[in-house]
């Protein structure tokens, strides 16, 4: 019997955070321009942002609340996803659910590009041994389909970290002889590589994921850099990895003045799954810029993660239904 007016509590207060949190759900949709403001340029519809994702869906499942509320400000948005997400040997399939999923999301297929190293070791090892030589394709979506365009360059395997490589091509890199790629998968312990398999297991290489970035900034004449934080939301390594690149970019002073980065901030695992009833923690947390999408924008989030019909496992549906970064996005500046 002690236990009801126990539960009866309990229940009242599940019910006050929910009505708490429609009602700030309602209002939040306001909040993100006035953060976004402060913590970047003067004017929302002045910013160029690149989000810049390890894995195909990581778009939808972390940043979709990033996306589509700069979009409702008029930003314009760039994608640079640092994988195929060939783990499990889909990363053509994945690629282009990514183009359909950014299309929902409101990010043209041209602003799109997939860095994908898996499919191109026989071709990266026959130029590698005529003069130094090295094949690159360029990934870009046009309506539902991967356009690969090759390039062809003389550098050098080894100047890779240090010349000026062009945004949107797919490089395929690694230790090994005549530039051949040595990519062995080791679950023991991370490995530090040159080049950036989708694997946890795996280190990517700083300075590779820096030259990347630079360059994309450098083209599209980006002045905010969105990402994930040093706990990369899951946990995942190559999360973690974007974070520590771009960090190394802040701390070098090596981005164009005004150029700002924001981080997806981590929660912990109970917060992770309780959708819109973290709204009102969320309000009273630390943040530079905290975006809420309003209903309609979070069926869009969904919509956008269906398109990776080749993840939807079970607990995806389960995320889809339960996370915060399918509502919210609280952001930090470096």
């Amino acid at each position: 019997m002690a236990l009801a007016p126990l539960g009866s509590l309990l229940a009242a207060l599940l019910a006050l955070m929910w009505l708490g949190s429609r009602w700030l759900r309602r209002r939040g949709a306001g909040w993100g321009h006035r953060t976004l403001c402060a913590a970047g340029p003067a004017r929302a519809d002045d910013v160029r942002a690149l989000v810049v994702t390890a894995h195909p869906d990581d778009e939808a499942m972390f940043f979709a609340p990033t996306i589509l509320s700069l979009g409702r400000f008029r930003a314009q948005l760039w994608l640079l996803c640092c994988s195929s997400g060939n783990y499990y040997n889909q990363g053509e399939i994945r690629k282009k659910e990514l183009v359909q999923s950014c299309a929902v999301l409101g990010i043209p297929p041209s602003n799109v590009t997939v860095i994908d190293h898996s499919g191109l070791q026989e071709g990266f090892r026959d130029a590698a041994k005529q003069e130094g030589k090295r094949s690159n394709w360029d990934y870009r979506g046009e309506g539902s389909d991967i356009v690969k365009t090759p390039i062809e360059t003389s550098l050098p395997v080894q100047s890779l970290l240090t010349d000026e490589l062009s945004p949107g091509t797919c490089l395929r890199a690694g230790k090994g002889s005549e530039g051949e790629l040595s990519h062995k998968k080791d679950r023991k312990a991370p490995s530090v590589t040159m080049d950036l398999p989708d694997d946890p297991a795996v280190e990517w290489d700083t300075h590779l994921l820096s030259t990347f970035v630079i360059k994309h900034i450098e083209t599209n004449n980006i002045n905010l850099l969105i990402t994930f934080d040093a706990g990369g939301v899951s946990g995942h390594a190559n999360h973690i990895a974007l974070y520590a690149a771009l960090r190394y970019l802040h701390s070098e002073g090596k981005l164009p003045e005004g150029c700002r980065v924001l981080t997806l901030k981590s929660v912990n695992l109970l917060r992770k799954y309780i959708s819109i009833l973290d709204v009102p923690i969320s309000c009273l947390q630390s943040q530079d810029v905290l975006f809420i999408l309003t209903k309609e924008e979070s069926e869009q989030a969904k919509r956008a993660m269906r398109c990776h019909h080749s993840q939807l496992l079970w607990f995806r549906h389960t995320y889809i239904l339960f996370s915060r970064f399918m509502v919210i996005n609280s952001l930090c500046l470096l």
